[in-house]
């Protein structure tokens, strides 16, 4: 029941508020160089909500996007590294990530239908 082209993922802030506050401040003003890397792997939108300390970002990709491909993509790119090194400062994996993993997908489970 997976959308093609519309993806979920939940992670977990330091439940700090100076650091939240922090996180919140970053992503008023994410680098460009981080947002042109996005949408340059078939990203097309990004949205980010957060409830406490729990974060949950949904994306929506083009027919260019691969997951496998991103990842390899942000494994290659100094930029990407440094912004997710300087992120993990705020981060914190979700109870049952594995070990060290950040964004974990989320499964639809259901959808309204008119």
């Amino acid at each position: 029941m997976e959308s093609n082209n519309r993806f979920y993922y939940v992670l977990d802030l330091k439940p700090e508020d100076d650091l939240i506050s922090e996180y919140e401040r970053y992503h008023q003003a994410v680098w460009p160089e981080i947002e042109s890397h996005i949408l340059s792997c078939g990203v097309v939108s990004c949205e980010i909500f957060r409830f406490g300390h729990r974060l949950m970002m949904q994306i929506e990709v083009d027919e260019s996007y691969s997951s496998e491909r991103k990842e390899q993509l942000d494994r290659e790119n100094p930029k990407v590294q440094e912004w997710e090194t300087l992120m993990w400062k705020f981060q914190q994996s979700i109870p049952g990530s594995p070990l060290g993993s950040k964004w974990q997908r989320m499964d639809l489970i259901y959808r309204l239908k008119k």
